[in-house]
C-alpha cells in the first residue's frame, strides 16, 4: 500500500510535545512538517507497514503501552520514545531504502 504523503503540514509541530518531530505517521498518511526526504519517506512507510499488519487500532494500542512502560523505565521522555519497539525498527532500517521489499512479517519483533 503506498501511503499518502502530505508536506509542509503544521500537525507535527503542533504535536512536539513529548519530542520535536519532523513526521508523524497516521494510517494513510504520511504528515511532514517541510518536503522531506527519502530516508524520512522510508522511516515513515515502515510505520505504514507496522500499522497494516496490526489492523491500524492494534499498532496504536502497542505504540502507546509499550510508550508508557519505557517512560516508567527509563523516566525520560526522549529515551522512552527512541526504544518504542516500532521506532527501533523504523530507526535503524530508515537508510535501507530496499528494507521494504525484504522486511519479514513482524520485523519489529527482532
Amino acid at each position: 500500500m503506498k501511503p499518502i504523503i502530505v508536506r509542509n503540514s503544521k500537525i507535527p509541530k503542533l504535536l512536539s510535545w513529548i519530542i520535536n518531530i519532523r513526521a508523524i505517521t497516521l494510517f494513510p498518511f504520511i504528515i511532514i512538517k517541510d518536503e522531506g526526504d527519502k530516508t524520512l519517506i522510508n522511516h515513515e512507510s515502515i510505520h505504514i507497514k507496522q500499522q497494516l499488519e496490526l489492523l491500524v487500532i492494534g499498532f496504536y494500542l502497542w505504540y502507546l503501552i509499550d510508550y508508557v512502560y519505557r517512560l516508567i523505565k527509563h523516566r525520560d521522555k526522549a529515551q522512552a520514545y527512541y526504544n518504542i519497539i516500532f521506532e527501533k525498527e523504523a530507526y535503524d532500517n530508515e537508510d535501507d531504502l530496499e528494507y521494504l521489499s525484504k522486511r519479514k512479517l513482524w520485523g519489529f519483533l527482532g
